[in-house]
């Protein structure tokens, strides 16, 4: 069976002008993937460099009626925002999407005490990174228009250490050019207000997963991520969230991950296959046997643009899956109806 450890921590992801390749179980207290010292066989200047890094932050929240999804990102030539949330039994939903050319908001360097917003008429997003106090916070809110209800939300992520092992990796593109993300997942509280609807968030009844990348990404991205969270028939929290991408290597380190009850398990690298396209069921398998999942997408949620210097396309359909994933320890953990979401992009720019 499969097996990969979490490494010894290390003060930075990148030594000397070169990223150290791996997986740790903690953030690292700064990113700046600038100090990457020749990320292209070519020289560049500076501001050439930052222009190249991608990043975002990325959540998605649920509990047995409502799933939430939202994403803050940082393209560089443009920022985009977009908020989507469903109603799992009526299927009344919300998406919301601004972008904003060249300016705006700069994502932060680290997660431990570090706030990022974004505020325009009738829209406000927040996110207050604190894992010095095992909390991530989000605040949105977003006004009623002729064609959409008014949402607000109130989210604390619980990541308490004590309480659920992140996942932190750093992969190569190339030999010095990096992509790191965290991931996160635990108990969710707060409030939200959609439609003039109060709905309270328990945080042992509610899932929340958090990523944040940042990377040279190739000039034609594209990658698919699957994300899935809720409760087995023990009452055990479960979450896991794959991938398939660029990064090389990715046999001894990739960013694929499962929690049962806060514990971790890291999983082989998977093949993500949708023989029919990404509005049909989506396939997710390993060569070691500890990913076998089916994702069927119940609700479809698309964004795309096409303008000369960029093409945008990406899928992020809710639905379920079902199969089974084993853990460290050998135990199948069957996933029965298990709400979650999938994302396929692609990007050029």
């Amino acid at each position: 069976m499969y097996s990969r450890k979490f490494q010894d921590p290390q003060a930075l992801p990148i030594q000397d002008g070169r990223p150290v390749q791996g997986s740790w179980n903690r953030a690292f207290p700064s990113i700046d993937l600038s100090e990457v010292a020749h990320p292209y066989p070519f020289p560049l200047p500076g501001w050439v460099k930052a222009f190249r890094i991608k990043e975002w932050q990325a959540f998605a929240v649920q509990n047995e009626s409502y799933y939430l999804t939202a994403v803050l990102s940082d393209i560089k030539f443009y920022r985009m925002a977009r908020v989507f949330i469903l109603d799992k039994e009526t299927r009344e939903h919300l998406i919301f999407k601004k972008v904003i050319p060249f300016g705006g908001w700069s994502l932060p360097r680290n997660l431990y005490n570090s706030p990022v917003s974004s505020k325009s008429y009738g829209f406000f997003f927040r996110i207050h990174n604190w894992l010095d106090a095992g909390v991530i916070k989000v605040d949105l809110d977003i006004e009623a228009t002729g064609r959409r209800p008014a949402f607000t939300a109130h989210l604390n992520f619980g990541l308490a250490p004590e309480e659920t092992t992140p996942l932190a990796v750093n992969l190569l593109f190339s030999d010095n050019r990096p992509m790191y993300a965290f991931k996160g997942f635990g108990g969710v509280r707060g409030d939200m207000v959609f439609g003039g609807r109060h709905i309270s968030l328990d945080a042992g009844k509610t899932t929340g997963f958090i990523a944040d990348y940042k990377g040279y990404f190739p000039y034609r991205m594209h990658g698919s991520w699957c994300v899935g969270a809720g409760f087995d028939k023990e009452g055990r929290r479960i979450g896991f969230g794959v991938a398939e991408n660029h990064t090389r290597e990715n046999f001894n380190n990739n960013e694929n991950i499962l929690w049962v009850d806060g514990q971790a398990t890291l999983l082989p690298p998977v093949r993500i296959t949708m023989p029919q396209g990404p509005d049909s069921d989506w396939v997710i398998q390993d060569v070691e046997g500890m990913v076998d999942l089916t994702f069927t997408p119940l609700e479809k949620v698309r964004t795309g643009f096409n303008i000369i210097v960029t093409h945008f396309d990406y899928n992020t359909p809710i639905g379920c899956y079902n199969g089974m994933l084993l853990d460290s320890g050998g135990e199948e953990v069957h996933v029965r109806n298990l709400w979650g979401h999938g994302e396929k992009l692609y990007l050029r720019i």
